[in-house]
């Protein structure tokens, strides 16, 4: 079974959302989709200062078995990248919740979280793809 943290918010193409109290935003992809992508040997991002929207695509994932859209759950400017997927994709692997986050925003509409499923919605909708 994946692992699905209870603090984040989930959209149905395995993309999490961890918001902070300062407006902004981690993103990232589940654990559940780490695992369907395989090892993953690139990681695209969208570039600083470029917006985002929520449900549309923002990036790529590639791995040894496919290639993936990533999807942003939000809505914002991106206002960091995680430089260090760069050189170590597989941190995505590794730690899908930690190290391996793919950007930071800063959200246009903090109320656009609460239409995001939550972790036990993800899961059971884990459940019904597996």
């Amino acid at each position: 079974m994946s692992e699905t943290p209870p603090d984040l918010k989930y959209i149905e193409t395995h993309q999490w959302v961890r918001p902070a109290d300062d407006g902004t935003a981690v993103v990232g992809i589940t654990d559940f989709a780490q695992e369907q992508l395989g090892d993953v040997v690139y990681i695209g991002v969208p570039e600083v200062g470029e917006t985002v929207t929520g449900g549309e695509e923002a990036g790529v994932a590639e791995s040894v078995k496919s290639a993936s859209d990533v999807f942003s759950p939000v809505t914002g400017e991106v206002i960091e990248i995680n430089e260090m997927l760069e050189d170590e994709p597989e941190k995505v692997n590794e730690d899908p919740y930690g190290e391996g986050w793919l950007f930071r925003v800063r959200l246009a509409d903090q109320g656009e979280l609460d239409g995001l499923m939550d972790a036990d919605a993800y899961a059971e909708h884990v459940e019904t793809a597996e």
